[in-house]
């Protein structure tokens, strides 16, 4: 009872004075839309997708986290228009966070081989805390040692709390080559559960790239056929005092890939923070219009059995013809 009582106090200081951090995905780069708008309509055609993650389920602390979305394309107004709907859950303290967005993307041609997509996303978000779960001063007493099951703590009254909120991204692109550019809460939220309270949510900043190539015009491919393509990403990610930055590779086959990613934690907050924090493998399938990805985080922090975190992901893309300069698809097909 006592430990569990920890998570839950724990928990709320890490939702509550961190002033929230937003929930990074580690197939980022299948499903780029998770980190900026500018990558809605990207694949120029209507293209839809799922994701869900389980982080840390050895924990009681085990926190799960959907995503799904759903983009098209005008040809006509050069535009792309999606939707996406996000969806977080704490199993200690019943935690939950939720949040639709709606986004906006035009692109600008520079020149033969650049891009522009300039993007705005406005959404609106529910947080909930079970706050009844927590033991409160007032609930003890300390002469009989009973504990009551009111508390007069206003707190309990406030366990919901809504926001506006508003992103912006960016990204400029080649037919090998991106670079992702974005901020979201843009107008800082106010997500104090308190009544008078004021936490505004930090702003959330990345910078993300991509480079796809031909394993064959550097090394010989005798073992690989022909069409074997290398990809290399990188992700930085600064919210608050927090920072981090993944790097990843990956080998693409026709129709599969293989690949891995470190995660590092760049600033360090604490003495006790690791540079290294964990190891991610991952892995997909492409059939026809359908693409499966799994990926498994192998904590390397001294936080002790986790169980990591796992991702799956499916993304469907409604047409396969669409042949337009400077929409890559980095995923392998």
């Amino acid at each position: 009872m006592k430990f569990r009582l920890f998570i839950i106090i724990i928990s709320c200081c890490f939702y509550s004075k961190t002033r929230a951090q937003d929930p990074v995905f580690t197939q980022y780069f299948l499903v780029p839309e998770t980190l900026n708008p500018g990558f809605s309509g990207f694949m120029e055609t209507t293209y839809t997708g799922i994701i869900h993650r389980e982080q840390w389920p050895d924990l009681d602390f085990k926190v799960t986290t959907d995503y799904a979305f759903v983009n098209t394309w005008s040809e006509e107004m050069n535009s792309s228009f999606g939707i996406s709907v996000l969806n977080q859950r704490e199993n200690t303290t019943n935690y939950n966070f939720a949040q639709v967005n709606a986004n906006y993307t035009y692109r600008v041609r520079l020149n033969d081989d650049w891009y522009f997509r300039p993007a705005i996303e406005a959404g609106f978000g529910l947080k909930s805390f079970a706050f009844q779960n927590l033991l409160l001063e007032d609930q003890i007493n300390i002469r009989t040692g009973t504990i009551n099951t009111g508390s007069i703590d206003p707190l309990l009254l406030n366990d919901k709390v809504s926001f506006f909120d508003i992103s912006a991204g960016m990204v400029f692109n080649t037919d090998a080559l991106w670079i992702g550019l974005s901020m979201k809460h843009l107008n800082k939220p106010n997500i104090s559960f308190a009544a008078n309270g004021n936490i505004p949510l930090d702003t959330f900043f990345s910078l993300s790239t991509g480079y796809e190539f031909l394993l064959a015009e550097y090394i010989d491919v005798q073992f690989f056929p022909y069409a074997t393509k290398m990809f290399l990403t990188s992700n930085y990610m600064q919210q608050g005092r927090y920072n981090r930055l993944d790097i990843g590779t990956s080998i693409l086959f026709e129709k599969m890939f293989f690949g891995i990613t470190a995660v590092t934690n760049p600033a360090k907050n604490s003495i006790n923070s690791h540079l290294l924090t964990s190891i991610n493998f991952f892995t997909g399938l492409q059939y026809e219009n359908l693409r499966l990805g799994l990926s498994y985080d192998a904590n390397t922090s001294k936080i002790g059995k986790t169980g990591g975190a796992y991702e799956l992901s499916l993304t469907y893309q409604f047409n396969l013809d669409v042949k337009c300069f400077g929409c890559p698809n980095y995923t392998g097909r």
